[in-house]
């Protein structure tokens, strides 16, 4: 068999993996599904990021990277409608600080995807770093962690959506409270 029939071959629903550095075409793989079998398996420090099409396959050894021949807003919000579902995980959500000073001369169409945001996120707001040190806190992340990226359509820069992991189930206060509680009685 010949290079192009084994081409010809490959269904069209294709899904581009990229984990650990190396590139994987893995046929018969659905985005959806990826996200809905990762998610019981992630925790706090585990890493979503629904993706703009220029974004980086980065090369750290816990991201692994796929691709959703879908727009950015429909798998944001199918991401966000898993999480929601979810008992056990809620995101602490991150975008680009690049985004707020983007117009809609330079960026057609980000005046509606800052729209469809704010619906999405009302409280609280996202948090907003710049780019560079979002990667940065992946590329750190993916040393102990799994992040999942799922890269969109979505052609508009700076439109990505990080989402953070955290415990649904135990806040920030009832963490506090402990470690007070654990500093007060000493190790035991």
């Amino acid at each position: 068999m010949n290079f192009k029939r084994i081409l010809q071959a490959l269904p069209v629903a294709l899904l581009l993996t990229v984990s650990a550095g190396v590139a994987q075409i893995s046929p018969g793989h659905d985005w959806r599904r990826v996200v809905t079998e990762r998610l019981p398996l992630y925790g706090h420090r585990n890493w979503i990021v629904v993706a703009d099409s220029a974004y980086p396959a980065q090369s750290t050894p816990g991201i692994e990277t796929i691709l959703a021949d879908a727009e950015g807003a429909e798998v944001l919000q199918y991401v966000l409608a898993r999480l929601s579902a979810s008992k056990h995980v809620r995101p602490i959500v991150y975008t680009d600080l690049e985004l707020s000073y983007l117009t809609e001369s330079d960026a057609p169409g980000v005046d509606n995807y800052r729209e469809l945001l704010a619906g999405l996120f009302r409280d609280p707001k996202p948090l907003s770093l710049p780019h560079e040190q979002i990667i940065g806190n992946l590329a750190k992340a993916g040393q102990n962690f799994q992040v999942l990226i799922v890269k969109t359509r979505m052609t508009i820069p700076y439109t990505t959506v990080f989402l953070q992991l955290d415990c649904a189930y135990w806040g920030a206060d009832s963490e506090r409270k402990l470690r007070a509680q654990m500093a007060q009685k000493g190790r035991r």
